[in-house]
């Protein structure tokens, strides 16, 4: 089939502003599909057009039922950044699809702050928490991002004050590209109520206050980041974990027996995309690990309340699994290395000796290594030092055949 849908980045300057084949697209189209503010800005043509639909997951059908016919999509910028682009795509062939990108709002922002865009992160918290910022907040870190509306900017610089980094500098741009572009900066421990168009994005310095911690998005976080009741895979495990599971874009981990979300936690701030399904029983390690995760960035967590192995049924299939805790209960590894994807990461921590004989079981039924992780910190002895032991961790690391 010929290419018959067109998708059309669009600024503020409208029609004015497209390139000539984007303007060739839109002329020839039958049809016409777009918000209403896209829309306004196109001047009428003999096309039909059409508004988009509510709720946007609705949008499958309305362009499945125009296959075949001359469509327009209107878009806002570049619609493969952060746009419907990556939607449509999931659905229609790209043989049957041509993409006409406007500038997109991260270009259009680094050019007026005068920034690299490629030394900038860039993110999107339209339609997404606001809370997806917090693994991005580092000392000296450069941050465009996408907004849901006005309201956004408030909490974005709550969040920073929080972190403390109540100095960083907060810049509004709105309308972008339009006659009613404007343009406004702030630290955001100054923030104030103001009337702010709901199309803007944001720029940030991030500048830490004297004293603020250090997140780093490489795993290891210090245990104080967690809330947590003592529960907790210890900070220098937790980075030998992470090491061993190895997170990579978009993969999915089952974090099973997941605590307070350390592991889990640590796992999506690594990779870009990466996702992550949290098992849990008890009610108070579920809000601690809700609280977790909205705190260091990770709100979009699975979390399922319930126990292994009954809890993991229907779950989608893993490309990698953590058992922190379990793994000798009945059917907890086998529920888990059935569903894990052929060439996925299995592992497994375990403290006692009753755990260490199971994972010693599974080592030499399916293969992998054994680690044995000792640690030892500083402890007070009466007036003097001395490294005090913590309980050692056998760790099973194996990869599915």
């Amino acid at each position: 089939m010929t290419k018959w849908l067109s998708i059309i980045g669009m600024g503020e300057d409208g029609y004015d502003g497209l390139s000539a084949r984007a303007r060739l697209l839109v002329d020839q189209a039958e049809v016409i599909v777009g918000a209403e503010r896209l829309l306004s800005l196109t001047p009428q043509t003999g096309a039909t057009r059409e508004v988009w639909p509510q709720p946007f997951s609705a949008v499958v059908t309305q362009i499945r039922r125009l296959r075949g016919r001359k469509t327009a999509l209107l878009a806002t910028g570049d619609p493969c950044n952060y746009g419907v682009a990556r939607k449509v795509l999931e659905f229609i062939p790209a043989t049957e699809v041509e993409i006409v990108p406007h500038i997109s709002a991260f270009s259009l922002a680094a050019a007026r702050l005068c920034w690299s865009l490629p030394d900038c992160d860039t993110l999107t918290l339209h339609g997404r928490p606001a809370a997806q910022i917090e693994a991005f907040i580092q000392p000296g870190a450069r941050l465009i991002a996408l907004t849901e509306n006005a309201a956004t900017i408030a909490e974005v610089a709550r969040r920073l004050v929080a972190r403390r980094f109540g100095q960083s500098r907060i810049t509004v741009l709105e309308n972008m590209g339009g006659a009613r572009e404007k343009q406004s900066s702030f630290r955001a421990a100054d923030y104030r109520d103001a009337s702010y168009s709901d199309l803007n994005t944001i720029g940030i310095e991030c500048i830490p206050d004297a004293g603020a911690a250090l997140l780093p998005r490489v795993p290891g976080l210090p245990d104080n980041a967690y809330v947590h009741d003592g529960q907790l895979t210890k900070r220098e495990v937790r980075a030998a974990t992470l090491a061993a599971l190895g997170p990579t874009p978009d993969a999915l981990l089952w974090d099973v027996g997941a605590g307070c979300g350390s592991i889990a936690i640590e796992w999506m701030r690594a990779a870009r995309g990466a996702r992550a399904i949290a098992i849990e029983r008890d009610e108070s390690r579920l809000a601690m690990l809700a609280e977790n995760a909205d705190r260091l960035g990770t709100p979009r967590i699975n979390i399922v309340n319930g126990e292994a192995p009954a809890a993991l049924a229907g779950l989608e299939e893993p490309d990698a699994v953590f058992i922190g805790g379990g793994v000798g209960d009945p059917g907890v590894f086998e529920t888990s290395w059935e569903a894990l994807k052929s060439g996925g990461r299995m592992v497994a921590n375990v403290v006692t000796l009753e755990g260490e004989l199971h994972v010693i079981d599974l080592q030499d039924k399916h293969g992998g290594d054994l680690v044995r992780i000792d640690v030892s910190v500083l402890s007070k002895v009466g007036d003097l030092r001395a490294l005090k032991p913590r309980m050692s961790v056998l760790q099973w690391r194996a990869i599915k055949p």
